[in-house]
């Protein structure tokens, strides 16, 4: 009976190293290897960036830096347990590509007889994961771009506008904006907005590094209570895994994505270098009133400076709908099949401005950035940059893939227990941060 089981598993791992994915794939124009890096960089060289200089505020100067690498490190392991448990489940399926829901499910249905059952479920927690976290991205760049036009707006007019306002005007013209569905109309917007994130990032650091430095009174680690924070807001700034997958899918040589001096690799590298370089310096410069995006602390008196948050906030609005793409199109081919055809375009409108008026809700809540890119770094990022790859492939593993006296599984235990502690007390601390607005 075993020299059955061993040959069977013998027969069956031979026949997935026979079958190569990467030679099935029909893509219609394939991303180079430069190209693919190039979107890797974008998908997380984003926003995020602008947060660290309040992360290393939360962090300190000498742990910031080796926060940032240890989230750097992590989450480039978690990237290549993904994709790695992605491809090998190709293979043993026989399937060319799997999306991240589609590799949830497939992990799970060729999983333990106890989980099998438990395939539809991980699929879905995946696809709402997405949109939860998507929809609270786009909050947060709600009360960012209010909070911007507030600062400049109230400053030139000598007005006292609440921010609140700020987010009643704002969500007018995002409801514009996340109306558009088709991808190819989005392009225009994107390449916009990626050129206006490049001339704020340059003139960001202008500014960072036009300060003297004050390092004497700069903290140089943590409380312990502000643990939580960093590592939420770090998390937040550097994660993108929402793109790996789709990403890795439509490379020319996949084979180049994990490999040492691969595009993930190199990617990140250079990704937690830049992060590095804006969060010490910048709260270098502005210590204790570092905002949560470094452009908000930028002289509102100069015609620059002004120019550069207005721009910031007008990058982040014309990105909007393409970060509103992505859930809607999940959302809708879950329940679109409900609805008669003769009703989805008055449906998508409906659903779409729904959404944006309970996110719009949500920020007149709560009107500040800082606890919502923590709360949104801590559930979200946390649980699907880190979490969902370790259990999918502990899952795979199962029951003997693990190695010698089984350091894989002890290895995910350690990580697990991290993720988890950045889910769990990172969201606790969040949301006294918020309940303490109303305090």
């Amino acid at each position: 009976m075993a020299s059955t089981q061993n040959r069977s598993s013998f027969e069956t791992a031979k026949n997935d190293d026979e079958y190569n994915p990467f030679e099935r794939r029909q893509i219609r124009k394939a991303n180079s290897s430069i190209g693919t890096l190039i979107h890797m960089v974008k998908g997380s060289l984003g926003t995020g960036i602008l947060a660290m200089p309040f992360a290393f505020k939360t962090g300190g100067l000498v742990f910031g830096i080796l926060g940032t690498v240890l989230v750097a490190l992590i989450y480039t392991h978690c990237v290549h347990l993904l994709v790695g448990t992605s491809q090998k489940a190709c293979r043993r399926s026989r399937i060319p590509v799997l999306g991240f829901a589609e590799t949830a499910e497939n992990v799970f249905a060729n999983g333990p007889h106890g989980i099998r059952k438990f395939a539809g479920f991980a699929k879905a927690y995946i696809d709402y994961m997405l949109l939860v976290i998507s929809y609270f991205s786009v909050c947060v760049y709600l009360v960012f771009i209010s909070t911007t036009l507030r600062d400049v707006i109230n400053y030139e007019l000598k007005i006292d506008w609440s921010v609140r306002i700020y987010i009643l005007l704002t969500t007018c013209v995002v409801a514009f904006i996340t109306q558009v569905r088709e991808l190819k109309y989005l392009v225009p917007f994107s390449l916009l907005a990626n050129s206006s994130i490049i001339v704020v990032f340059i003139i960001t650091l202008y500014y960072i590094f036009k300060e003297p430095l004050a390092l004497s009174n700069r903290k140089l680690w943590p409380e312990l209570s502000n643990l939580p924070s960093f590592f939420g807001t770090a998390v937040y700034a550097i994660e993108g895994i929402g793109i790996v997958l789709p990403v890795e899918n439509k490379m020319k040589q996949p084979q180049h994505f994990l490999q040492t001096f691969g595009v993930v690799n190199f990617a990140i590298c250079f990704i937690t270098i830049m992060y590095n370089i804006v969060g010490f310096f910048g709260y270098a410069t502005y210590g204790e009133i570092t905002k949560g995006s470094v452009t908000l602390n930028l002289p509102n008196e100069e015609l620059l400076a002004k120019s550069t948050q207005i721009l910031a906030a007008v990058a982040i609005l014309l990105t909007l709908g393409l970060y509103y793409y992505v859930p809607m199109e999940i959302l809708w081919k879950k329940i679109s099949h409900r609805i008669p055809e003769r009703r989805h375009n008055l449906a998508q409108i409906g659903i779409r401005l729904g959404i944006v008026v309970a996110m719009m809700g949500l920020a007149l809540t709560v009107p500040q950035l800082e606890p919502f890119i923590g709360f949104v770094g801590s559930i979200g990022s946390a649980t699907l940059a880190l979490l969902t790859p370790i259990v999918l492939d502990t899952v795979y593993r199962w029951p003997a893939g693990y190695g010698c006296m089984k350091w894989r599984l002890l290895k995910n235990i350690v990580l697990g227990t991290f993720g988890l502690f950045i889910l769990a007390v990172g969201t606790y601390f969040s949301l006294m941060d918020i309940v303490a607005i109303y305090e």
